[in-house]
């Protein structure tokens, strides 16, 4: 049995199953972490989606940044990508279906000592206390007020996180944080607008990850999210977004012996 983390698929399924191939993936052994953003921009969300859903127990996911946009988009948000490739998937016959399986998808998960998250933790937060604002969010996702709360997930503020937020700036400052972030100071303000690489970071800010004293070094966090990064890796980090949808690589690792694999996008 062997488990293998994957970076963002993003809705290209022939260099998934160019990677499957690869390491030769036996859903009966083997298991998939897959980091989030499952979907848009490539040619086949649709195809991704199914295939993820019906790994069952075989894959590990967590949502992304992309993958709630198409929630929000499927609870009535104003679609605002004019390059999104959503619409094979809101036009399905089993929409209803897949939107329903991805909500039901966590924003982080902790397996032993890896940590499972889309973009990121605040320098603050524990991975205990990560989990339990995760949860917050789930709760409200799969309840009676989802598509309220996916109609006000959109924005970028507040900044940083406090434990007085309420209502919908709570729910999106912890979404925010966990799909969406790059750089934030030392005490946690994030800057969401900033995509570049690590260098060129903006004034007084960080890459999360190089935050001193972190609360979250006591695990390994696995994510994707930010193609300018591409995949690295350093003690307590290992990053998968290789830009497979923007004609980069698909990253996968073997967490047992930290074996590399990568395929054309």
């Amino acid at each position: 049995m062997a488990t293998y983390a994957i970076g963002d698929i993003q809705g290209c399924y022939a260099p998934l199953a160019r990677m499957l191939d690869r390491i030769a993936f036996d859903p009966a052994a083997d298991r998939l972490w897959i980091v989030g953003d499952l979907v848009n921009r490539g040619p086949e969300s649709l195809r991704v989606l199914r295939f993820l859903r019906d790994l069952g127990d075989a894959a590990s996911i967590v949502l992304g940044n992309h993958d709630l946009y198409l929630l929000m988009v499927a609870a009535g948000f104003k679609r605002r990508d004019s390059d999104d490739t959503l619409f094979q998937v809101l036009e399905a016959p089993d929409r209803d279906e897949l939107i329903d399986w991805l909500a039901c998808l966590p924003l982080i998960k902790v397996h032993g000592e890896h940590v499972l998250v889309h973009a990121g933790l605040l320098p603050g937060w524990t991975v205990t206390r990560a989990q339990a604002l995760a949860t917050e969010v789930s709760t409200v996702l799969g309840g009676a007020r989802a598509r309220d709360f996916l109609l006000n997930l959109a924005g970028n503020r507040p900044e940083r996180w406090s434990d007085g937020l309420k209502g919908w700036d709570r729910l999106r400052v912890i979404v925010n944080a966990l799909t969406r972030l790059r750089f934030c100071t030392a005490d946690g303000r994030m800057d969401l607008r900033a995509k570049g690489a690590p260098h060129k970071a903006p004034p007084g800010m960080l890459p999360w990850f190089r935050v001193p004293d972190r609360f979250s070094r006591t695990h390994t966090v696995v994510c994707g999210h930010w193609s300018a990064l591409g995949f690295y890796r350093e003690p307590g980090l290992i990053a998968l977004d290789s830009g497979c949808v923007w004609g980069g690589k698909l990253t996968a690792i073997r967490i047992e012996d930290d074996a590399v694999f990568q395929v054309p996008g």
